[in-house]
């Protein structure tokens, strides 16, 4: 029945996604995911062995698909902070479990490949992009690409009560902002 444990498996990952995102790692409770997931907790242990490695896929998992939707173009950077943006528009779950995962992993000796591997080559794509011209020199490819992704974020992490006045502002506009912004970072 391996359709049924891929299956199982989604649901998990879908349910512990709500719930990570809901109430980080700490707060999550494995019984409110299982129930979620019309499953049990020993399905949690069987497929992941704990609730800090379900954690750890569930994280994984939104860290592949942000990669595959949104790939960096190194020359054109206030569109792939567009993109980016849409992503959080999209999935707003992704910036909740990124918080927690700064907040109950940070110093984790084991940090995750992936996203190293993935930042180094945006940093990678950014200096060549640099050297052959096609982007200002203005800022150190590391500089500018954190600048990027933090621009990109902006709108995601606001108190709620500034969030009450930016829920004035459509998409759209939320949207201009941050590719104007970053525009404006790229401007000799």
């Amino acid at each position: 029945m391996p359709g049924d444990a891929d299956a199982t498996r989604k649901r998990l990952l879908d349910a512990a996604m709500k719930e990570f995102g809901a109430y980080g790692i700490a707060g999550a409770r494995v019984d409110r995911i299982a129930a979620e997931a019309a499953s049990n907790k020993a399905q949690i242990y069987h497929y992941f062995g704990s609730k800090d490695r379900l954690f750890d896929a569930v994280f994984n998992q939104l860290v592949v698909r942000t990669m595959a939707e949104t790939p960096i173009d190194a020359t054109d950077l206030p569109e792939y902070a567009g993109k980016l943006f849409d992503g959080f528009e999209q999935y707003p779950e992704v910036q909740r479990l990124a918080t927690w995962y700064r907040l109950e992993r940070a110093g984790s000796d084991e940090p995750l490949e992936l996203i190293m591997q993935s930042n180094a080559h945006k940093v990678e794509a950014i200096a060549k992009a640099q050297k052959d011209g096609l982007i200002p020199a203005k800022y150190e490819p590391i500089v500018l690409l954190a600048l990027v992704l933090q621009l990109s974020a902006l709108w995601t992490g606001l108190t709620p009560e500034y969030a009450m006045l930016v829920s004035r502002t459509s998409a759209a506009e939320r949207r201009k902002v941050v590719t104007d912004a970053v525009a404006a970072l790229l401007k000799d």
